[in-house]
């Protein structure tokens, strides 16, 4: 019998959080695809184990409510955060936070990567990279580009673009990926950096067009097209929307060990892979040293693009 509960109360989660009680803290609303990862892999935690799981959903500031909920939470090894980007490598660039992305907490695995795309309607005269460059210095600050929110991933991977090409594109914010496919797909604006999950459908459908990934490696579900780094023949372009866990500083490293290879043997099955093609996502599956390195090099990237494009907190 499954034992996996939505908490949206701090007093129910509280009561409910016992010594055999897993709380996942995910920074999303329900029913979106970082909540269906947190589910999937509670699903399989609670199958494993003799405890069981809470998927606790706390949106809100960007991820840096739930953030700042598991840094301040014990450090037993029963409390972690599904941690992406926004409030961990980004954000500290950009405001002051309640809490030390970087000491206040523990890596514990790394579980997926929806990696950013440069997108165009179907019908789009853009046919290539080259032809967004060359229509950017005919008409510097004239091509526009959708973006899922100001210094979203999204956001700033369009800004490297920019920089790496040398070119001056115009950003074109939006609230999330929907309404900004949606101007896309209407001809509103000609291109829109998002992720492969969110592209992938409408490329299926032979609605929209995916001109280049901002990964190492081209994707299966987008056979054909380069990478940015090929295409611009250049490097460091990549911009990973990884997905891991993080748990509080100081947790021990017994602990740490113990969900570490839970995760990464859930990430491992078969059925993973499947579920992942189904949102989308690419199954990226590391232990807490690779989760380290992936922060790593994601806090020093989106730093350094954030300087040279001068780009500030709303």
């Amino acid at each position: 019998m499954l034992r996996i509960f939505l908490c949206s109360s701090a007093l129910l989660v509280a009561n409910a959080a016992g010594a055999d009680t897993l709380r996942i803290v995910v920074p999303f609303s329900p029913g979106g695809a970082q909540d269906t990862l947190a589910r999937w892999y509670a699903q399989h935690i609670d199958e494993r184990t003799e405890y069981s799981v809470i998927v606790d959903n706390r949106p809100g500031a960007g991820g840096s409510l739930a953030a700042d909920e598991v840094a301040q939470a014990d450090p037993d090894g029963w409390t972690i955060l599904q941690a992406s980007g926004g409030a961990i490598t980004i954000a500290p660039h950009l405001r002051d936070l309640p809490y030390d992305p970087q000491s206040d907490f523990a890596p514990v695995a790394l579980f997926a990567d929806t990696p950013m795309t440069l997108a165009v309607r179907a019908d789009s005269a853009f046919e290539s990279i080259e032809d967004v460059i060359a229509a950017a210095e005919a008409d510097p600050g004239g091509v526009a580009y959708a973006s899922t929110g100001h210094t979203s991933v999204s956001h700033l991977t369009g800004a490297l673009l920019a920089q790496a090409a040398g070119i001056d594109l115009m950003h074109v914010p939006y609230q999330g990926a929907a309404p900004g496919l949606a101007d896309l797909l209407g001809g509103i604006v000609p291109l829109m950096v998002t992720s492969a999950a969110s592209i992938d459908q409408m490329v299926e459908s032979g609605d929209a067009r995916v001109l280049a990934v901002f990964s190492p490696v081209s994707l299966s579900n987008l056979e054909g097209v380069p990478t940015i780094e090929d295409a611009l023949d250049a490097e460091n372009l990549n911009s990973p929307v990884w997905a891991g866990y993080l748990a509080p500083a100081g947790t021990p490293q017994e602990r740490i060990d113990e969900l570490s290879q839970l995760i990464v043997d859930i990430c491992e099955m078969p059925e993973t892979q499947e579920r992942y093609l189904s949102l989308g996502a690419t199954l990226v599956c590391g232990d807490a040293d690779a989760l380290a390195a992936v922060m790593d090099e994601d806090y020093t990237r989106w730093g350094a693009v954030i300087e040279a494009a001068g780009i500030e907190a709303e």
